[in-house]
């Protein structure tokens, strides 16, 4: 069976492709003003990966329990990400996502029991944000790809 960094490498591998396949000027396009465009999702997939990252780390020392919620449409709205560059963007998901999963491929397996702050009431285990990661990762890739979401097994 494939670990959850193998699976996310993965994805990521064959996304990035199809990602760079799309022609920049159609990323940018939003149905209605307050959707978020292709290019904005993809700046909130590397947020998520970079908030997840910090929630690993922290995690794995056992200080994730505090950890701030994440404010995803101020996020996306402050850093501008409909105005930046659709290639460069790709990129640093690309590498946002490598750098996540070879942490991952150390974090010792204890460590998942350990108490994290998604923003919800109460503290969940470090093991559901990694599988959930990759939920989050297939749903918002088919949305951009305008693909069925891939099977997280």
């Amino acid at each position: 069976m494939k670990t959850i960094s193998e699976k996310i490498l993965e994805i990521v591998t064959s996304a990035r492709l199809g990602l760079l396949a799309i022609p920049p000027e159609s990323v940018r396009r939003k149905e209605r003003a307050e959707d978020w465009s292709k290019q904005e999702i993809l700046g909130h997939l590397i947020d998520s990966t970079m908030n997840n990252h910090q929630r690993v780390v922290r995690g794995a020392l056992n200080a994730a329990a505090n950890f701030p919620p994440y404010e995803q449409n101020r996020w996306v709205e402050v850093q501008g990400y409909n105005e930046r560059d659709w290639e460069e963007l790709v990129e640093m998901w690309a590498l946002s996502n490598l750098h996540l999963c070879r942490m991952l491929d150390r974090l010792p397996a204890e460590a998942l029991n350990n108490p994290c702050n998604i923003g919800k009431e109460a503290p969940v285990a470090l093991g559901f944000v990694v599988d959930d990661y990759l939920r989050h990762l297939n749903m918002h890739l088919s949305q951009i790809l305008e693909t069925p979401a891939s099977s997280c097994d």
